[in-house]
């Protein structure tokens, strides 16, 4: 059973992984090479020409990939500390009520994310951000998911360890800092990978409000690519090609958190 399950699994992953192939290999092709068929997934010339086009356009994906990282970078630096700050509040500080607004904080999941944009338009426009990577950074920084699964870790911290401190003499920061903080390092570095591919795949809210090209992020950077150069196969597999490359290095790069930080999460509900 186990074996059959394995083959099974196998098979999965090559079927997965098989558009990939074709991406990377389709960006290394000659124009002519992109409609042979039978297909074949080896490019008989390797040429790099289209990923060298990517980058050294008039319109380079060079800007886009500084737009995008600075805008992953700081929105998940800040979304993993607040959502660990109210994870904290919601699972160590008793006070009245505690559990049912947690449960209507969880409800707003339910809203749709486009029902938001109005609202957002209306407040960026009187804070004076739209048009600006603010309006993407600041609401990166609340997610209600990474709330929702570090306060699971959190409690399945023991209490022993937080009592203890307080008899010392700690206060609930010193303790939030100093003690449950390094014991949830794989559950905010789980929530560090997955809040990074959000935000470096945020296309939506880029659109909305970025008016300006040179704020453009990779999403809305590929997008242009793409309506300006409908035919060239080629150039457009080459810039998916360099739009994925981050998500991937961070994935393998933390892919074992990932594993860790779920299956910890999931241990007390």
């Amino acid at each position: 059973m186990r074996l059959l399950l394995t083959v099974v699994m196998l098979l999965g992953a090559i079927i997965m992984i098989i558009p990939f192939i074709w991406m990377l290999t389709t960006s290394l092709k000659t124009p002519t090479e992109v409609f042979e068929y039978p297909i074949k997934w080896l490019p008989a010339h390797p040429t790099w020409d289209h990923h060298i086009k990517v980058w050294s356009g008039t319109k380079s994906f060079g800007t886009y990939y500084l737009n995008s990282l600075k805008i992953a970078i700081i929105g998940t630096v800040g979304a993993t500390f607040i959502s660990a700050f109210a994870a904290y509040g919601f699972s160590r500080i008793e006070f009245k009520g505690r559990n049912a607004l947690f449960m209507v904080y969880l409800s707003m999941m339910m809203i749709p994310p486009q029902v938001l944009f109005v609202p957002k338009f209306i407040m960026f426009e009187w804070a004076g951000i739209y048009n600006t990577h603010w309006a993407l950074i600041l609401p990166g920084f609340f997610t209600i998911f990474g709330v929702f699964m570090i306060r699971q870790f959190f409690l399945s911290v023991p209490h022993e360890i937080s009592e203890s401190a307080f008899i010392d003499g700690a206060g609930h920061f010193r303790i939030f800092l100093r003690l449950i903080l390094p014991l949830a390092k794989p559950a905010l570095a789980t929530l560090a990978i997955i809040d990074f591919s959000w935000q470096w795949n945020d296309y939506e809210n880029a659109l909305v409000f970025l008016i300006d090209e040179k704020l453009y992020t990779v999403p809305l950077g590929l997008q242009n690519f793409i309506l300006e150069n409908m035919i060239d196969y080629n150039g457009m597999m080459a810039a998916a090609s360099a739009g994925i490359v981050p998500m991937i290095l961070v994935f393998i790069i933390g892919q074992r958190f990932i594993i860790q930080g779920l299956t910890n999460s999931a241990v007390k509900g």
